[in-house]
C-alpha cells in the first residue's frame, strides 16, 4: 500500500485498502472557514445538537479578515457564537491569518492524520505527510455531527523532481512549470506524491506551495514523505505524538512523471488559466498595475524575505501598487523583527492585516477593469481578484518583487546577483 492508503486504512479500521474502494474514515481535524456559515446551518438541519468532539474542530476567520461588510461581519458573529456555545477549542479569529498557515502554527497538523476543511487548498498539508482534502459545507457538517466521512481511495501519481534550483527560482516556479506540462485535469480525484532530490533543499514553506497547488491539477490530496526537514519543523513546534507511514516498496503508482529543474527559469502563468505558463523571458514587458505578495502560496516569512532581498534599496514603480499580506500574525511579527517590513514599506509597499485578502476578490486590493496584476496567489481566473475585465498573472514572490520595481514584467535574477 501507499502511505496515504495506510492512513485511510487505519482511520477506517481496515487492514488494507486499495484504489477505488469506498471507506468510511474517522477524521482527526475538521476546519471551517468564514465563507461557510452554511456548515452551521446544515449541522442543525441534520438534527445536530452537540458536535462530536470539540477538540477536533477548528474555525478560521481568514477570508474576510477583518470583516469588510456587514454581511461578513454578521456571518463571523454567528460563527464565534457557535464556537463558544459548542465549546470548540480552536477559534482562529481575524487577528491570526490564513487557515493553512495558522493550523500548522497552532500545532494541529502532523503526519498520518486526516484533515478535512472547507477549502480546496487543504491539499497543502500533504507537505507534512497528512491526508488533507477540501469538502463542501454539508460534508463538513456531517463530520461535525459524526466525526466521520466517506472517501474513495484515490489512485496515486508520483512526480519526481530532480536537480538544484537556480538563484531566484522558487517552488512556485516548479509547480507552475509542472502545471504547464501536465495540465489542470491530470489528477482528478487522484493523489499526487512529490519525490526526488530537489525536495532535500526545499524548506517546509516551499513544500507547502507544491502541495497546495496540486488541487489545480484536480488532485484529491497530496503527499510528501516526512523526512528530517519535516520532523525538525514539527519538533520545533512541540508536535511529537504522531505516526509516520511509509509506502511499500512494491507499490505501483498509476502514473509517474519526472522533472529536472536544474535549468528552470522563473515562470509566469498567463491569464486565464493556471496551466498557461511559460518562462518569464518569453513574456513582453507589459505594464503591471498591481503586485500582490501573500496568500497560502506566497505569504510566508521566506516569501517576504526574498521580496525584501530583491527590492533592497529600490523603490516600487510610481505607477504600480505593491500589496503585501502575511499569511499569519506570527509571520508578520517575525518579518517586523527581521526588518523586512520596514525595507518594503520604505520602498513603497502597502501591508494589510494577515488573511486571504484580495485572493478571492473581496477586499484589501481589488482590481479595476482593464488592470493587470502579478500575484503570488494560486489562481488567475477572470474575476478572481475583482473585475472580470482585469488580467491576472501568477508568479513567485521573487518575481513579484522584481515586477514591482519595474512596473512591468521583469526577471528577479537581475536583482539577485551574487
Amino acid at each position: 500500500m501507499h502511505a496515504l492508503e495506510k492512513i485511510l486504512a487505519k482511520a477506517s479500521g481496515k487492514e488494507d485498502v486499495s484504489a477505488g474502494e469506498i471507506v468510511n474514515a474517522k477524521i482527526d481535524l475538521a476546519e471551517v472557514n468564514d465563507l461557510y456559515l452554511q456548515t452551521i446551518k446544515s449541522f442543525y438541519e441534520m438534527g445536530g445538537d452537540k458536535v462530536w468532539d470539540p477538540s477536533k474542530i477548528a474555525f478560521v476567520l481568514d477570508h474576510y479578515a477583518p470583516a469588510p461588510s456587514i454581511l461578513s461581519a454578521s456571518n463571523q458573529k454567528e460563527m464565534r457564537e457557535f464556537v463558544w456555545n459548542q465549546e470548540i477549542e480552536h477559534l482562529f479569529d481575524v487577528n491570526t491569518g490564513v487557515c493553512h498557515q495558522v493550523m500548522v502554527e497552532g500545532g494541529l497538523v502532523y503526519p498520518g492524520m486526516i484533515l478535512v476543511a472547507t477549502d480546496s487548498h487543504t491539499t497543502t498539508h500533504g507537505a507534512f505527510g497528512a491526508f488533507g482534502t477540501g469538502v463542501g459545507a454539508t460534508d463538513l457538517a456531517s463530520i461535525m455531527l459524526t466525526g466521520e466521512l466517506w472517501f474513495k481511495v484515490p489512485e496515486v501519481i508520483k512526480i519526481e523532481i530532480k536537480g538544484n534550483l537556480k538563484r531566484g527560482v522558487m517552488a512556485k516556479d516548479i509547480i507552475l512549470h509542472i502545471l504547464g506540462e501536465l495540465g489542470t485535469d491530470i489528477a482528478v480525484y487522484k493523489a499526487i506524491e512529490f519525490t526526488g532530490d530537489t525536495l532535500k533543499n526545499l524548506n517546509i514553506s516551499e513544500r507547502m506551495v507544491l502541495c497546495n497547488m496540486t488541487v489545480e491539477m484536480g488532485a484529491k490530496t497530496s503527499y510528501i514523505q516526512p523526512d528530517e526537514i519535516t520532523l525538525k519543523y514539527l519538533n520545533d513546534r512541540g508536535i511529537k505524538d504522531f505516526k509516520v507511514f511509509e509506502t511499500d516498496s512494491d507499490f505501483e503508482y498509476s502514473e509517474v512523471y519526472q522533472f529536472d529543474i536544474s535549468n528552470l527559469e522563473p515562470q509566469i502563468a498567463l491569464p486565464h488559466s493556471v496551466d498557461n505558463g511559460t518562462d518569464i523571458g518569453n513574456v513582453k514587458r507589459m505594464k503591471v498595475d498591481q503586485v500582490f505578495i501573500g496568500t497560502c502560496t506566497g505569504g510566508r516569512l521566506e516569501d517576504i524575505e526574498i521580496a525584501a532581498q530583491v527590492i533592497k534599496d529600490n523603490k516600487v514603480n510610481k505607477k504600480t501598487r505593491l500589496v503585501i499580506i502575511p499569511a499569519s500574525n506570527e509571520i508578520m511579527e517575525k518579518a517586523v523583527e527581521k526588518g523586512y517590513v520596514s525595507t518594503l514599506i520604505r520602498a513603497g509597499a502597502t501591508f494589510s492585516s494577515p488573511g486571504c485578502g484580495p485572493c478571492l476578490g473581496t477586499h484589501q486590493g481589488l482590481l479595476a477593469p482593464g488592470e493587470v496584476c502579478a500575484t503570488t496567489s494560486s489562481r488567475n481566473f477572470p474575476g478572481r481578484m475583482g473585475s472580470t475585465e482585469a488580467d491576472i498573472y501568477l508568479v513567485s514572490p521573487a518575481t513579484a518583487a522584481a515586477i514591482a520595481i519595474n512596473g512591468c514584467i521583469a526577471d528577479p535574477r537581475d536583482y539577485l546577483k551574487i
